[in-house]
Order: structure tokens, then sequence, then C-alpha cells
């Protein structure tokens, strides 16, 4: 087996759902451009209130992707 060698980038998703929908919907955008996608490591979690409730969140993802050949 050789040495990879990765890249890392970073996204944003947002969710009127969950924390967990904001991650999916980056994860899933970013397939469809980039290949490789091997982990992701949550960052930063925001969100804003409407009301009292929790109205929109949003969540900052590091991607990592091996580099091809």
């Amino acid at each position: 087996m050789k040495d990879g060698v990765y890249k890392l980038i970073e996204l944003t998703g947002t969710s009127t759902t969950s924390i967990e929908d904001a991650v999916a919907k980056a994860v899933k955008r970013a397939h469809k451009t980039v290949k490789q996608l091997c982990w992701f490591q949550v960052i930063e979690t925001r969100g804003s209130i409407n009301k009292g409730k929790v109205d929109h969140w949003q969540v900052t993802l590091k991607v990592g992707f091996a580099v091809e050949d």
C-alpha cells in the first residue's frame, strides 16, 4: 500500500431540520463534484432563533479527500 496525499476543503451546510441534515447536505453536494471523499470534521455549529425556537442550523465542516495520481 502506498502512502496517500490528501486535501482538505471547508464547507458550510444549512438546514431547518437538524445539525445532521446540514452535514448530510454539505457532504452530498460535495460528492457531486469532488472525487475520493474520505472523512469530515465538524469545526463550527451555528444557528438562528425565531420566536424562542431554533429556526435554522449552519454547520461548517472540513472535508478530506484523496488526491489522485
